[in-house]
């Protein structure tokens, strides 16, 4: 077996109680061999996937406020098991406060198991986003904060228990003031969906923002006297040992290759692959939903109904990960670890996800030589294989 943390190498990966075992503590501390062996012939074990951005997927919508929202997570939780996801930040779109008030307490952080992948808390994109760079959130649901701004965000989203990440836009008034309040709270800050110049961006970070939503989309494009949200990649006015880490929706539709390889290539430890999968993930085309708007795929593509806006995408978090492996040049190591290690890192969870480190949480995908899928584990245990495997 071969077990990639910074470089793949063969050896065999050792685990007990549900997370990841060092078996010289077995061998010569309590004298004991494995109860159990399974041979992966040779196939490469990574840390489970991590998607930290995904607004549904098979017929589910996050931003519907249904009346058993739970069951759709859990749906959708199953059946992103078959593309190595054991974790995910489900994502609701901008909505009504009346959305948010129905869904965000129906969606608890939960563990991972052979129900389904784990949920990490929630990701909040929108509604304080810029008009101009909305993409494919509903401008009658916008929102700008007031005086009060904490209080307002509060009184759109209500409760924030099961948040992770806001998505919001720095340039609008009081945003800092309410990316330190979040921060305090434990909750990821990511600038997005925004015009703000590189000024703007870097004055976020310092109050406390650490991510960047769907780099390139949604937001100024790159230019050499003021870059924008993206020079933050390359900035010499961040805080002292701070990373910066950055989405890209790799699925060979969002971001041209060429602009995979600049960002890469600039930042590649802030790298994280998501989805920004929709509801017609596995659908297939035709007509579906994106929380307030009607949304229409026509081949690989999802764009808002009767325009030409992109509109998340179809792409499961596996093809991300070919297609950004092949359309960088990158080592495979590193086409994994932006998928696990780096959302880990982003979410404060590296001790327990993304790796395959002693002590951690035995979460991890098997994958054949061109990373296609053939078993997902959860605390060590199998809970999806695909059906070549089984033979």
């Amino acid at each position: 077996m071969r077990a990639p943390s910074l470089s793949v190498r063969r050896e065999d990966l050792w685990v007990r109680g549900g997370r990841i075992l060092d078996p010289e503590k077995l061998f010569f501390e309590e004298r004991r061999v494995a109860d159990e062996r399974r041979d992966c012939g040779g196939r490469i074990l990574a840390p489970g996937f991590i998607d930290v951005q995904i607004n549904g997927g098979f017929g589910v919508d996050f931003s519907q406020a249904t009346e058993d929202v739970g069951s759709g997570v859990a749906l959708v939780a199953r059946r992103i098991l078959s593309h190595g996801v054991t974790s995910f930040c489900p994502t609701l779109v901008t909505s009504p406060p009346e959305v948010y008030h129905k869904v965000v307490p129906q969606i608890p952080v939960k563990s991972g198991g052979p129900h389904g992948a784990g949920v990490l808390g929630l990701h909040l994109e929108g509604p304080f986003i810029s008009r101009e760079k909305r993409g494919a959130h509903p401008e009658a649901h916008l929102r700008s904060f007031e005086a009060n701004a904490f209080q307002d965000l509060l009184a759109t989203y209500g409760p924030l228990d099961n948040v992770r990440i806001v998505t919001l836009a720095p340039e609008l008034g009081h945003s800092h003031e309410v990316i330190r309040e979040l921060t305090t709270r434990g909750i990821c800050v990511s600038l997005g969906h925004s015009v703000a110049d590189l000024r703007a961006a870097e004055d976020a970070v310092w109050s406390g923002a650490t991510f960047i939503t769907h780099l390139f989309n949604a937001m100024l494009p790159f230019h050499h006297r003021d870059p924008g949200i993206v020079g933050l990649l390359t900035s010499d006015r961040l805080p002292a040992g701070r990373c910066i880490f950055y989405g890209m929706i790799a699925d060979g539709t969002h971001t041209n290759p060429a602009a995979l390889r600049i960002a890469h290539r600039a930042h590649p430890q802030g790298l994280v692959l998501v989805t920004d999968a929709i509801p017609a993930l596995g659908l297939g085309n035709g007509r579906h939903t994106l929380g307030q708007q009607e949304v229409e795929v026509d081949g690989l593509t999802a764009y808002v109904a009767g325009t030409k806006t992109l509109s998340g995408s179809i792409a499961p978090m596996d093809v991300c990960v070919r297609h950004f492996l092949q359309a960088t040049g990158c080592s495979v190591e590193s086409a994994l670890e932006a998928a696990s290690l780096h959302p880990a890192q982003l979410l404060g969870l590296e001790k327990s996800k993304g790796t395959l480190d002693f002590g951690a949480d035995a979460d991890f995908v098997v994958l054949d030589d061109s990373l296609h899928v053939q078993a997902t584990y959860i605390s060590g245990e199998l809970v999806w294989q695909a059906e070549a495997a089984r033979q």
